[in-house]
């Protein structure tokens, strides 16, 4: 999100049932449903028609069916859950793509249905406001951020109204740039390359710093620990734990990394959601005459930022939990610091 990128919201003002008289406090508040378009909506955006999709997708042996199977559960998830809101009272339906851009009032109660990822790119986009993850096909999606389902609705939404629901606090990330911009990380912030060539940067962190050439930094919440930080830390321990690892070095340098890493990891496994610090991880850092690669693991916490300037001329770019469409540019002469938001997720559990 680039600061002042957002606008004023275009309100629907959809006509829905009253509340009963005998609560009127939902009045006071908006339901705000988010929803996101199927693999069979993309496939239709691309190809233009459901018969030129299915034409593309049997043509390389894959089962079509299994689309028509998702989009027709997703859609009535979707409606159900209308339904089911509007008895309750003022109902708002958004787009996935129309989050970053959408005004949310203190007083809404967001309601997203969709999978893991629907939840933590919408949550960075609210402030205050308690978010109920719904998980619109069980069967299909695991869901660890999604915790009910449509059936649930009729009375998770009067508890969060009545403060009888217990809310989960999550740590977000923050990088801020010095011309003013900003970006919100619920999982993890990427610092890198668009492409993958090398990125050259200088980092800082507390009074540690030095120049690097990597594949970029991720930096992880501790919701985010058990996704991509977790795979950065499971690809460098089987390195240092491997038998050809232990034969290009010494034994002693082999049990001083690994006894290094294997803390690391064994960390992590306690990284809560609402842990005041983050984590970074430097990807594949080349140690060169110019370039070194001993600040490539740490932990940022409010006294202790990371600082990164850009030394990229282009394609240099800073983004949140996976979506590349939405980005910061970072380019030469660019300063990133990244720590602690101000703000909190709050997930209705």
């Amino acid at each position: 999100m680039r600061l002042g990128r957002r606008e004023q919201a275009e309100q629907a003002g959809k006509s829905v049932r009253q509340q009963p008289a005998a609560d009127d406090r939902m009045s006071e508040h908006k339901l705000i449903l988010v929803k996101r378009r199927t693999r069979l909506e993309e496939l239709v955006v691309r190809y233009n028609t459901v018969q030129q999709a299915q034409f593309y997708i049997e043509r390389l042996g894959a089962d079509f069916s299994d689309y028509m199977e998702e989009d027709r559960r997703y859609r009535l998830s979707v409606q159900q859950a209308q339904q089911q809101l509007g008895q309750l009272g003022r109902v708002q339906t958004i787009d996935r793509e129309h989050v970053p851009n959408f005004i949310f009032g203190e007083q809404d109660i967001v309601v997203v249905v969709g999978q893991d990822g629907l939840v933590a790119n919408t949550l960075k986009y609210v402030t205050e406001q308690p978010l109920i993850g719904v998980n619109p096909d069980p069967m299909r999606w695991d869901g660890v951020l999604l915790p009910f389902t449509v059936e649930d609705l009729s009375f998770i939404v009067p508890d969060v109204i009545r403060k009888q629901r217990t809310l989960k606090e999550v740590t977000l990330a923050k990088v801020e740039l010095n011309d003013g911009q900003y970006l919100y990380g619920v999982n993890d912030l990427f610092i890198g390359r668009k492409t993958h060539v090398s990125a050259r940067y200088g980092v800082r962190l507390g009074s540690s710093a030095e120049q690097q050439s990597s594949s970029g930094i991720i930096v992880s919440t501790g919701m985010g620990s058990t996704g991509w930080l977790k795979s950065v830390l499971a690809g460098a321990t089987g390195i240092v734990g491997s038998a050809a690892w232990q034969n290009l070095n010494s034994e002693g340098e082999v049990a001083t990394a690994s006894a290094s890493i294997h803390g690391s990891r064994q960390e992590q496994n306690h990284f809560n959601w609402d842990a005041p610090y983050l984590y970074f991880s430097v990807r594949e850092p080349f140690p060169s005459r110019t370039t070194a690669a001993n600040l490539v693991f740490g932990q940022i916490h409010s006294k202790q930022p990371l600082h990164i300037v850009s030394q990229m001329p282009e394609d240099g770019v800073i983004f949140s939990d996976g979506v590349e469409q939405d980005f910061l540019e970072f380019n030469s002469g660019v300063e990133a610091i990244i720590g602690l938001a101000e703000k909190r997720g709050r997930l209705v559990v």
